[in-house]
């Protein structure tokens, strides 16, 4: 008698079960209602519409000018070594950055949040100054010129150092976000059972980290790939990525049939490395186990420890703060603090109001981008939690990225063109430049959320499920402990984003309410020292105000109340 008990209430927990799964999936749908329409609104119609304005002529579709532009030898060229130059960059920042993640990610060592304050800082900087100040170490009269006769300007190693310098953040707090929350017990376990220290981290430790290294990988991938000002300012005439070839055909040719179809190329290319990424990570991720990250990180042991730490702190000097060294120089000069003096007069030659207010503006655009970025990211994050999603639901996850690997150039065009008549008429509003901005920092709260959020065991959500708990409440109770120090991350890669927005800024920020980066572009693009002297001290004001920003947000890791 008793053994037909069960059979009476399996069906009763299999229907309690699906039940639980359709209230997850409508719940996941309209998670994604939000960031849907986000997209399609402010990224997928101002990109089609200066598409088919460059492909659209009198009426008529050109499409013919596609296979032309793909024709020609300089336009291959140009793909190539956009292609190339991009995994060189890529393979050289993990070879790089990764023993830096790994060094904050398992050490605790004085002035860690200083350095780590300091090595995120070169990732908000405008690429036109960051150009500037490589070139003023590596280039014609710099620092190795000087010292040693060598020059790296106009050559690809200064282009592939830059990058480096550029993306050096984006592994170390990527990867060495989920790196400090991994278990070492499953490490030190794999060790007593025989295996050498090289052979437990490549069977335990790297398969855990491969999905925030794949994510940290395609980031840099993508920034490469449509990198700009860098490639202008080091590589010269002899070398152009597809960002640089667009804008020129844009902005000084005025050829958008050409524009458009390098968009179009650039779009296609960055789908199919997404598609790619996509299939990967889903093959490789795994449940991990997390623990407090405040417990993993311990001061070095043994001359190879300290030897690894000290080998991260010279490498970040020479790379990383020696050009930020150089603007804080350059901001100075013969004139003291006169630059930064000139910085409150208005002379009526460059904006309409004092360059100072920069600041502010800048600080107003980055906290307003930072709410919509985290809440756009953080609502499609959780409704791609799931592994066993469909392909559509994968397909978006690719999408997301897609505003890193389109040209700002065209999204900056874009707005102009299509957000100009009613009820989308924001050319006058003060918002433009923040959803401007989110666009680019959605992609960092996805991306840096969601290998923590499917690291989390699904288990735990399907028995708070069973248990009658709604999906709002089993993320809260589940996912939201976890994820606090990601989401964290995640706003201050946003934050840090938005303020060192340049690209599609510099179209639609007004001159009486310009932002750091637009300022120190137009004062870089006047003549005369006190311009580039102005413009040096804005940069040195952002790289102050962007070190702030962040040792703030490192000091949250220290409290209590919460993890970072």
């Amino acid at each position: 008698m008793d053994l037909a008990r069960p059979e009476v209430k399996r069906p009763a927990a299999r229907r309690r079960g699906s039940a639980a799964r359709r209230r997850g999936s409508a719940a996941r749908l309209g998670l994604m209602a939000l960031p849907v329409a986000f997209f399609a609104v402010f990224f997928a119609y101002p990109v089609a519409a200066i598409v088919a304005r460059g492909l659209n002529i009198d009426g008529v579709w050109q499409f013919g000018r596609i296979g032309e532009v793909l024709a020609r030898s300089d336009v291959r060229q140009v793909l190539w070594f956009t292609t190339w130059q991009a995994l060189a960059s890529t393979a050289l920042t993990l070879l790089i950055a990764l023993p830096g993640a790994y060094v904050f990610a398992r050490f605790d060592f004085p002035g860690k949040q200083v350095l780590r304050a300091v090595v995120t800082v070169p990732f908000v900087l405008p690429t036109v100054v960051v150009g500037s100040a490589f070139l003023a170490v590596v280039g014609r009269g710099g620092l190795t010129d000087d010292l040693w006769g060598v020059r790296l300007d106009t050559t690809v190693w200064a282009i592939l150092l830059a990058h480096v310098f550029f993306n050096y953040a984006v592994v170390v707090r990527t990867v060495g976000g989920l790196w400090s929350q991994l278990d070492p017990r499953q490490e030190e376990a794999a060790r007593m059972l025989g295996a050498s220290r090289f052979a437990a981290w490549r069977t335990v430790t790297l398969p855990a980290l491969a999905p925030a290294v794949s994510a940290a990988a395609l980031m840099v991938f993508l920034f490469t790939f449509t990198s700009f000002g860098v490639v202008q300012i080091l590589g010269g005439p002899a070398f152009s990525t597809l960002e640089v070839e667009i804008y020129r055909q844009t902005a000084e040719i005025f050829d958008l049939s050409t524009a458009a179809v390098l968009t179009l190329i650039q779009f296609a290319a960055v789908g199919a490395i997404l598609a790619l990424h996509a299939w990967t990570v889903r093959r490789r991720e795994a449940a991990l186990r997390l623990v407090d990250a405040a417990t993993t990180a311990r001061r070095p042991r043994g001359a190879g420890q300290w030897t690894l730490l000290g080998s991260v702190v010279v490498t970040a000097t020479v790379l990383l703060v020696l050009p930020l060294a150089v603007l804080v120089e350059r901001s100075l000069g013969a004139a003291g603090l006169g630059y930064y003096r000139a910085l409150t007069r208005d002379d009526g030659g460059v904006f309409l109001v004092a360059p100072i207010e920069a600041v502010g503006n800048s600080l107003r655009y980055a906290l307003a981008a930072t709410v919509i970025a985290v809440v756009i990211g953080g609502l499609a994050a959780v409704a791609l939690t799931r592994r066993d999603a469909g392909r559509w639901v994968r397909g978006f996850d690719a999408l997301l990225m897609l505003p890193l690997g389109v040209s700002a150039v065209t999204v900056g065009f874009g707005f102009l063109i299509a957000l100009d008549e009613p009820p989308l008429d924001l050319r006058a509003s003060w918002i433009l430049v923040p959803l401007a901005q989110a666009l680019v920092g959605v992609p960092f709260v996805v991306r840096t959320m969601l290998p923590v959020l499917r690291a989390v065991d699904s288990r735990l959500r399907e028995a708070a499920a069973v248990l009658g708990a709604s999906p709002w409440r089993a993320w809260r109770e589940v996912d939201l402990p976890m994820v606090r120090r990601a989401l964290l991350i995640a706003a201050g890669f946003a934050f840090a984003v938005s303020l060192g927005e340049f690209g599609a800024t510099v179209f639609i920020a007004r001159p009486d309410n310009p932002t750091l980066p637009v300022a120190v572009a137009r004062l870089l693009g006047r003549p005369g020292d006190l311009n580039y002297g102005q413009a040096m001290a804005l940069s040195t004001i952002l790289m102050i105000v962007c070190a702030v920003a962040l040792l703030l947000l490192e000091r949250l890791r220290t409290d209590r109340t919460g993890e970072f």
